[in-house]
């Protein structure tokens, strides 16, 4: 088993993602209880490779590899698995393992691995800590939940905003110990406050004797400790950040924040935004069949209010249909169409709100453009199943009607689209979470309602 192991490393090693075949050879190895193969199929495997393989395979599987192979799950491990299972790993982690694992880590990431966890827990992998580590990581900890303080590490590389590049390098060279990922060494003055910073690459390609303030960034800017971290990873973004200072209420510099924390709150986001869209909450495959149920039926439910209020728009018009069949036929048509051209205007929406991109200044101009849209995409699939209507049924009046409320339709859901979402965001509501289940209702009523109004005054 050992040899086919190796065979299947070797052919995965220049491929990207976690080759099927190596998570199957795993499962048969803990099914023999096979450690060394188990440590050839692992050994070579990125930490975001193995928190996969364990995401991939069921808990008594995980606790088996735990047991099989304790040395391999390190504190970047640790920090890549999912939330779902990460706290069940770290339970069945022998104590020994669990220390070397954390100390490992930057305090940011030792913050993220444990505020999520269970009391218990967090005591455990606190104790694990040096003291000094652990007062840094508790501290961060009384930061509220998804602010900057939260997110910043608190290894910072700085120097006197008087020292010049030859200082700057000795005291590098000298230190006893610096971060794992750095990118800007941090000019303060003597009150502790940031007053600029210097890329590495600037330094090393500076004289020595050029003054640090002489070759600091233009994109420097502080981070306050409470700002949201939303906001944070929004600064990055928008103003092409690597790394930032964070302050407290004094002004006094107390971490730094880097891009790669950045921009994982940005994806967290992203993803946040797609799995609300869908109502679906912020579940993960890990999760259990209470927890995902519990995270999909409310609004399941918001999806059977607005299906109740559709059908009640249908009942005031049983007569219409009784006495033309045809309308029967053709009325999903005009809601689905509604419906999907509402979820593109509303994609739009929230992704631009999200971004910042949809203020009050374009607001009434992207309203415009979505009607506008909505209006041409309307005409040319009214003038489709106008014909459509007309050919199937034999009455040019049915496929009037139906052209008529495609119309009306579309350009109500591009709308509804924007507005809608706009109008939640105003009142405080997440527009990515509950934007769907009004805009769906708009159109499915819009589209009943002007389907058959047009059908009761035309063919009766």
């Amino acid at each position: 088993m050992a040899e086919d192991a190796e065979d299947i490393v070797e052919r995965d090693e220049d491929d990207y993602g976690l080759d099927p075949r190596v998570v199957q050879s795993i499962r048969v190895a803990i099914e023999a209880g096979d450690g060394a193969t188990i440590d050839i199929l692992m050994e070579p495997l990125h930490p975001a490779d193995i928190a996969d393989v364990l995401e991939q395979i069921g808990p008594a599987e995980r606790r088996d590899l735990v047991g099989l192979w304790p040395k391999g799950f390190d504190g970047d491990v640790l920090s890549e698995l999912d939330e779902g299972i990460r706290e069940e790993i770290i339970e069945a982690l022998p104590h020994e393992v669990l220390t070397e694992a954390v100390r490992e880590l930057d305090s940011d990431d030792v913050v993220d691995l444990i505020e999520d966890l269970e009391e218990p827990v967090q005591e455990r992998i606190l104790d694990a800590l040096e003291m000094s580590d652990r007062v840094a990581v508790e501290q961060s900890l009384t930061y509220p939940e998804y602010s900057a303080g939260r997110l910043m590490q608190r290894e910072v590389v700085t120097a006197p905003e008087h020292w010049t590049v030859g200082g700057a390098i000795d005291f590098l060279r000298s230190a006893p110990e610096l971060p794992d990922q750095f990118y800007h060494v941090i000019l303060v003055d003597p009150r502790w406050h940031p007053v600029g910073y210097v890329t590495l690459g600037k330094i090393l390609s500076s004289k020595r004797d050029t003054p640090l303030s002489a070759i600091t960034e233009d994109s420097f800017r502080t981070i306050d400790v409470l700002d949201e971290e939303g906001d944070v990873a929004y600064a990055f973004n928008q103003y092409h950040l690597i790394s930032a200072p964070v302050v407290d209420e004094n002004e006094r510099l107390v971490g730094v924040i880097t891009i790669d924390d950045a921009m994982a709150v940005l994806d967290e986001e992203h993803e946040e935004d797609i799995l609300r869209l869908a109502g679906v909450g912020e579940g993960s495959l890990s999760d259990s069949v209470i927890e995902t149920t519990k995270q999909r039926i409310l609004w399941l439910g918001v999806n059977l209010v607005t299906a109740i209020v559709a059908s009640f728009v249908i009942a005031q018009f049983e007569d219409v249909i009784a006495r033309a069949v045809a309308l029967a036929v053709l009325m999903p048509i005009v809601a689905s169409m509604g419906g999907n051209a509402g979820t593109q205007a509303l994609t739009v929406a929230v992704r631009a709100i999200a971004t910042r991109d949809l203020t009050g200044s374009n607001l009434w101009r992207v309203v415009r453009r979505e009607v506008l849209v909505g209006a041409v995409n309307g005409i040319v699939f009214a003038l489709v199943m106008g014909a459509v209507g007309w050919l199937w049924f034999g009455s040019a009046a049915i496929g009037a009607v139906l052209a008529a409320a495609m119309v009306v339709n579309l350009v109500v859901a591009g709308l509804a689209g924007i507005l809608v979402p706009v109008t939640l965001e105003k009142a405080g509501v997440d527009p990515a979470l509950a934007s769907g289940a009004f805009v769906t209702t708009v159109t499915d009523v819009v589209g009943f309602f002007a389907f058959l109004g047009l059908a009761a005054l035309v063919l009766l």
